[in-house]
């Protein structure tokens, strides 16, 4: 590699890292970024509800209110986790996990309800929760605290990887997730498993051994749902004459075509109008596609890009190793649900029912993507006050 190309990668990674700007660039970065797809997704909430609302007789407003009011309450309990201390965070890890595996089981009582096939709702007094979301959390946060109590235990033998973060823990949370068939959120758990494993340094036959199983076990769940067969079938676009599967998919593909660079118009969207399935949750890049065009795409992709950007800085500049893990789960939640939901609208990935974060009309999502992101920025205040240790030049530097 040539000097001049050397030197610009440096300076790539340096603006990555953060190394060139200020302290506590990550916090603004993250909140920043955070709040703008919440604000975009209130709109496209009211965009891709509001005709379905009238043609069921209540107001096109209902939907947009209800996601701002999780919004609201969301915003509030992210500022109230980012004043909170890391070590609020390590002492009540086993306690979040713990109620995050109550309110799974709840979903199994009286109390749950099933919404497409997926029994993974709870209802109480009229109003819905998806326990699974606290579960994300939850999980993230009680995995680093398990891998950090074990430290190098963790990369020296496997076991202490995989008990109990992978079993009997994880495994426990991922076959409540499982029994109520929801493979979305499965693998959106896994993911964040994976995440605080690499983090924490596990041995490298964990994620092959891993893989192997997670496919098998993808398999698995595929083979014996005839539902979700159809599903991989209109991937494939098999059979689409008579799969009623593919009804979603193509409709979501013509959302995305009529958009065209810069989009119809906001609020003039065609397949909005009963056409398109689930446009206001799984699908609603596609009708961002539709009204705002590829350059609101690639808006929404951007803002996505710049969160993973201040995520990594947080976990890469920080000395705590509880919060490098912890940040790299909830980075993995996130980023990797973004990059799964927009995968699964754009026909890289079969649909599996998956919302984008921020974005899709979800009250529990949005509350808890936003309790998650508190949770971060309490980190990320921690890492600013990390002092500065010198480089061999004499230079201050951003990271021990």
């Amino acid at each position: 590699m040539t000097a001049g190309p050397a030197r610009g990668m440096q300076r790539f990674w340096r603006l990555l890292e953060g190394s060139d700007g200020g302290r506590n660039s990550g916090y603004y970065m993250i909140l920043g970024s955070a709040l703008a797809l919440t604000v975009i997704g209130l709109i496209m909430v009211l965009s891709s509800s509001s005709v379905t609302a009238i043609a069921n007789g209540t107001s096109s407003f209902v939907l947009f209110l209800r996601q701002g009011i999780f919004a609201v309450l969301g915003i509030v309990l992210m500022l109230v986790l980012s004043r909170f201390p890391v070590r609020f965070y390590r002492r009540y890890a086993w306690i979040l996990f713990a109620l995050s595996g109550a309110l799974l089981l709840l979903v199994f009582t009286p109390l749950g309800v099933t919404v497409n096939g997926n029994r993974n709702w709870i209802e109480i007094a009229g109003m819905r929760a998806q326990p699974s979301e606290a579960a994300k959390l939850a999980l993230s946060i009680w995995a680093a605290q398990v891998l950090v109590t074990k430290g190098p235990l963790v990369r020296t033998d496997w076991k202490h990887a995989v008990v109990p973060v992978v079993f009997p823990g994880g495994a426990l949370i991922l076959g409540l997730v499982l029994l109520g068939h929801d493979v979305g959120t499965l693998l959106v758990l896994a993911m964040i498993i994976a995440a605080a494993l690499f983090m924490g340094g596990a041995q490298g036959r964990i994620f092959a051994v891993g893989s192997v199983l997670g496919v098998v076990g993808m398999l698995g769940t595929f083979l014996t749902s005839d539902n979700r067969m159809s599903r991989l079938a209109a991937w494939l676009q098999l059979d689409c004459e008579t799969n009623d599967a593919c009804y979603q998919p193509m409709h979501g593909f013509y959302a995305l075509a009529s958009g065209g660079w810069w989009g119809v118009g906001l609020g003039q969207s065609r397949q909005k109008w009963s056409y398109l399935p689930e446009s206001q949750t799984d699908y609603i890049i596609a009708i961002i596609g539709e009204e705002l065009g590829l350059i609101g795409s690639l808006v929404i992709v951007v803002l996505f890009a710049v969160l993973a950007i201040a995520l990594y800085r947080v976990a890469y500049r920080s000395h705590d190793p509880f919060v490098r893990i912890a940040t790299a789960a909830i980075m993995a939640w996130l980023i990797g649900q973004a990059f799964v939901n927009i995968a699964m609208v754009t026909g890289l990935l079969p649909v599996i029912g998956i919302p984008l974060p921020f974005i899709s009309y979800g009250g529990s999502a949005l509350t808890l993507s936003l309790a998650a992101v508190g949770v971060v920025l309490a980190f990320a205040r921690q890492t600013a006050r990390q002092p500065v240790a010198p480089t061999p030049d004499g230079k201050s530097s951003q990271r021990a």
